[in-house]
């Protein structure tokens, strides 16, 4: 873990090339890639299967995620080394057996890393496809900031490449070699195809159900479309050439509306950590003493 006197070199600079991509809104849309990618990590995986309270509460999981991401990118020095902290003193007591009979421990190195890496991939697939492409010194400068600031949570330099040409062979390599289906890819492609309702007074479930069709439609499209095809091969996810033509209209209307969406819908960190200032100050956010078995893992904190 970094010292005090190096946290402020790590956070992303206010301004720089994190903190303008990493909050647009569009972004949501890749929530469900992201975590499909983290869980296909067997490490990942069991750890999320056996500790995390993502079935029972997959809206908290979401907004735990986003507290995590942006406190990380929009919360200065001091909230950012806290929630540092609090990632990894969780990650301490996640540990166990593998469905495959491995012994597993949450900070192994390479699932640890792989963890912080696929938001970083996620981000720059996501505005690839529907928002703003991040190309040239923007996306070198991109992958520098954010492989810094895992050194918040603990994330050793040399587990992660260098360079983003880098990332991109490492990152295959992961996908080929080391990505399984289990029991946490199948229960988050569940939650994708059937969204719980949220924690609001007097939703029926007949209700949710019509208003969350058309969303539900979505993110279950964008999450199949974002993923390598040899990984929706893997977790059993159909794809047609239809399925494919939907994609590239939905995102080429994304990227169009750039123009048009303001400046709170680009960069929504500031505002939603604003909002969840009092959720994040009583310890909602990657507490050991209040996740399931007083641990959870980071793709479910």
């Amino acid at each position: 873990m970094p010292t005090p006197e190096e946290v402020p070199q790590l956070v992303p600079p206010r301004g720089g090339v994190v903190w303008r991509y990493a909050g647009d809104a569009r972004l949501l849309v890749a929530s469900g890639y992201a975590l499909l990618l983290q869980v296909g990590h067997p490490t990942v995986g069991a750890g999320v299967s056996q500790f995390s309270s993502f079935k029972q509460d997959p809206w908290g999981r979401l907004f735990r995620t986003l507290d995590y991401t942006y406190s990380m990118a929009y919360g200065g020095p001091e909230l950012a080394a806290e929630i540092g902290r609090r990632v990894r003193d969780m990650h301490k007591g996640i540990k166990g057996v593998r469905p495959d009979g491995e012994r597993y421990h949450a900070l192994e190195p390479e699932a640890y890393a792989w963890v912080h890496a696929t938001l970083a991939d996620a981000i720059v697939r996501a505005h690839h496809l529907f928002g703003r492409r991040l190309e040239g010194a923007d996306l070198a400068t991109f992958w520098e900031e954010w492989r810094r600031s895992g050194r918040l949570i603990g994330v050793r330099e040399r587990d992660l490449p260098g360079t983003w040409g880098e990332f991109r062979d490492y990152f295959d390599d992961m996908v080929e070699h080391r990505l399984v289906d289990n029991e946490a890819v199948q229960d988050v492609l569940d939650a994708i195809r059937r969204p719980a309702p949220p924690p609001i007074p007097l939703m029926r479930e007949g209700v949710w159900r019509l208003l969350s069709l058309p969303s539900a439609r979505t993110l279950w499209l964008t999450t199949a479309g974002l993923l390598p095809p040899v990984l929706r091969a893997r977790f059993g996810i159909p794809w047609s050439a239809r399925d494919e033509r939907r994609l590239r209209a939905l995102a080429a209307a994304s990227r169009a509306a750039t123009p048009l969406m303001p400046k709170a819908l680009l960069v929504t960190g500031p505002a939603y950590l604003r909002w969840r200032r009092k959720a994040i100050e009583r310890g909602e956010v990657a507490n050991p003493e209040r996740a399931p078995g007083r641990a959870a893992s980071a793709a479910a904190a």
